[in-house]
């Protein structure tokens, strides 16, 4: 098969789980239920690339839907976690209030739940291009594993430690800086984009070159649009301190913090 017809077969099988979720929504009064669906969302992404590629149990395609499967359930199982119990997220609430509550049951499809399903189908491309061709492992896969190793400790480790810090009361109005947060303002964005950058390294290794663009895409999105930038904007406004923290430590890349003086 093609690499559209089968890239094609993976964005009506996501969209068919983003319309069924769109309409528990409607019926919740709740948009937001699809922010943990986000990982979940390539999971269903790389195992119809693993079914329909013809290239058998090939080692790579293997590893690939592995790991992305792992990184994946972790993040939906941790978004589930922490939005359980809260209701509509805020900006979903914005979103209902600016278009009218009587017309954002039909609007929010398109506005949240397609444009979700577009952009996972976009992003995903490095995870069909690494499975489409099958070859023996060489020495970018290898290197694909290590920086998705890397990339998995800095976003699970970074929300772990952060969960923690916000269940102690004592730590109300602080800063998290220890940690994987001493070396980067984002450690859960940059671990992201990192495991991201390592499916387009198993992309290249297959000798896909396009699809390993998804990683570009992917870090715009975390950079640019929802993650870090939306993200210190607001921080800026509501935590004490945080200018100084902005001073001191890499936005996104890790580093060593700056020396106060």
């Amino acid at each position: 098969m093609s690499f559209l017809s089968i890239w094609g077969s993976g964005f009506l099988a996501v969209m068919i789980a983003l319309t069924l979720l769109w309409l528990l929504s409607v019926y919740l009064k709740n948009a937001s239920i699809v922010d943990p669906f986000w990982g979940t969302g390539f999971v269903i992404l790389a195992w119809v690339y693993f079914t329909r590629t013809d290239n058998g149990f090939d080692t790579r395609k293997l590893l690939v839907t592995v790991l992305a499967t792992i990184w994946g359930l972790r993040l939906s199982i941790y978004l589930l976690w922490r939005n359980w119990g809260h209701g509509e997220d805020y900006r979903y609430q914005n979103f209902r209030q600016k278009y009218g509550p009587e017309r954002y049951w039909w609007f929010s499809f398109f506005q949240v739940f397609l444009l979700q399903g577009v952009l996972m189908a976009l992003v995903s491309t490095p995870l069909l291009g690494a499975q489409i061709q099958g070859s023996n492992l060489n020495l970018l896969d290898y290197l694909a594993t290590a920086v998705f190793l890397i990339g998995f400790a800095f976003e699970a480790g970074g929300d772990f430690q952060l969960a923690r810090f916000k269940a102690n009361p004592a730590n109300k109005g602080k800063l998290l800086t220890t940690g994987f947060w001493r070396y980067t303002r984002h450690p859960n964005y940059f671990g992201d984009s990192a495991v991201w950058w390592s499916f387009a390294l198993f992309s290249l290794a297959a000798g896909s070159i396009l699809p390993a663009l998804g990683a570009v895409l992917m870090t715009f999105l975390i950079v640019r649009v929802s993650g870090v930038a939306l993200l210190e904007k607001d921080l800026k406004k509501s935590k004490p301190g945080y200018e100084a923290y902005v001073k001191n430590t890499n936005a996104f890349f890790p580093w060593f913090p700056k020396s106060s003086e």
